[in-house]
């Protein structure tokens, strides 16, 4: 089984100077840009074995990162827009 990277950077590699910009620049988009690279270490770890948890915790931890992966689009394209 390949699993596939969520980085935001893999995930909107058209938007890599965006999202540079956006970090740089936008508090609240750097803090959700760490908060989303956590929740998507944390499923990495369980989908690779490293850690062990309950399906239910992987689901929310899924749907974490989706609703973070949302908003952060959502500001990349919103910055791109601008541009």
């Amino acid at each position: 089984m390949t699993l596939e990277k969520h980085d935001l950077v893999h995930e909107f590699p058209e938007s890599k100077e965006a999202i540079h910009n956006l970090k740089l620049n936008d508090h609240h988009f750097a803090r959700l840009f760490g908060e989303y690279n956590d929740v998507e270490h944390a499923v990495h770890r369980i989908e690779t074995g490293a850690e062990h948890t309950s399906d239910e915790e992987l689901e929310d931890l899924k749907k974490q990162r989706l609703h973070l992966k949302d908003q952060l689009s959502t500001m990349i394209r919103a910055y791109e827009s601008t541009l």
